[in-house]
């Protein structure tokens, strides 16, 4: 198991590192024990949450209800909570 994926329940939760105002969205690898995301959205009133909810939402291939933010909201560390099983997600990652 990797260190920044961590099973909850039937979801599992996504420690991440977000980069906004990048010139697109991407996920880079790793940063320390976090999933390093790159989101073209810049950090105002919330665009960047949005964005990165929305980017997770598509690369993962759940609704967008489907993701959602535990901790960090206001931080550029944050934990995300997904509606899949851990294995689902390291697969759609790439481990």
């Amino acid at each position: 198991m990797t260190s920044y994926l961590r099973p909850v329940g039937q979801d599992t939760c996504i420690t991440v590192h977000v980069q906004p105002g990048a010139a697109q969205c991407e996920v880079v690898g790793l940063y320390g024990y976090a999933l390093k995301i790159r989101i073209a959205a810049r950090a105002v009133e919330g665009a960047a949450n949005a964005a990165l909810l929305d980017f997770v939402a598509r690369t993962l291939g759940v609704p967008r209800s489907g993701v959602r933010i535990l901790r960090g909201e206001k931080s550029r560390r944050k934990v995300l909570a997904v509606r899949l099983p851990l294995d689902a997600v390291a697969d759609r990652l790439g481990r």
